[in-house]
């Protein structure tokens, strides 16, 4: 048993980034895609449910875009999951939780915003026009994008963080973590097309960790101060 105790544990120092840069890349790839087609697919009026329903392709990219969204949250339960999994003992507890808290939240938010939004478009497919189907997009778009996103740049600035002070981070993808959260916070509301800057950085830090984890050394640093 001591002799496979060492194989064991350089075993899972090496499975453990890449399954973390694997759900990464395919939450970031799968949220882009969803976000994307809905930016095409959706009117710009809030209201203008007939828009949408007059044209099939758009219905269907629509539909399409939040049939990826399941998948794209449980990939991102599993990069926090193995993410809090690789930090292991060096975790502090304080950006821990707001790293874990965010998260979730984040996630049960997008789920939130998916689901009014096909309750709209089952409401306003059956012809029920109204006040009813245009509160119900409304309702989806502010989830989404006031507070899912927000909670997205809580979660951006907890995870730089503790990458850089594990060191499982490069300098400059924390830093610029830190430069995509403020803009998640603050200006959001701009232009909705922001919100493919939050996977996008999560594309990044899944392809660094693949990276690094073919022969690095970055994830052996210890906590500073530790």
């Amino acid at each position: 048993m001591s002799a496979r105790q060492p194989d064991a544990v350089v075993t899972r120092s090496l499975r453990t980034p890449r399954a973390a840069g694997i759900a990464g890349v395919a939450f970031a790839l799968l949220l882009t895609a969803a976000l994307v087609l809905i930016r095409l697919a959706a009117p710009s009026d809030a209201g203008d449910a007939g828009a949408l329903f007059a044209d099939p392709v758009r219905k269907r990219q629509v539909v399409l875009a939040l049939n990826l969204v399941p998948f794209a949250g449980i990939a991102f339960l599993w990069f926090i999951g193995v993410m809090r999994d690789r930090i292991g003992q060096h975790e502090d507890r304080f950006f821990a939780t707001v790293f874990l808290g965010s998260g979730l939240l984040f996630i049960a938010m997008l789920f939130v915003a998916s689901a009014v939004t096909a309750g709209y478009l089952a409401v306003a497919g059956a012809g029920a026009a109204g006040s009813a189907a245009g509160l119900g997009r409304r309702v989806g778009a502010l989830v989404l994008h006031t507070y899912a996103m927000r909670m997205a740049a809580v979660f951006t600035i907890s995870t730089a963080t503790i990458g850089l002070r594990t060191g499982l981070l490069s300098p400059w993808l924390g830093f610029l973590g830190y430069g995509i959260a403020l803009i998640l916070l603050l200006v959001i509301d701009v232009t909705r097309w922001v919100e493919l800057l939050f996977p996008f950085w999560i594309l990044l830090l899944s392809l660094d960790t693949l990276i690094e984890s073919f022969g690095g050394t970055r994830g052996k640093t210890h906590v500073r101060g530790a």
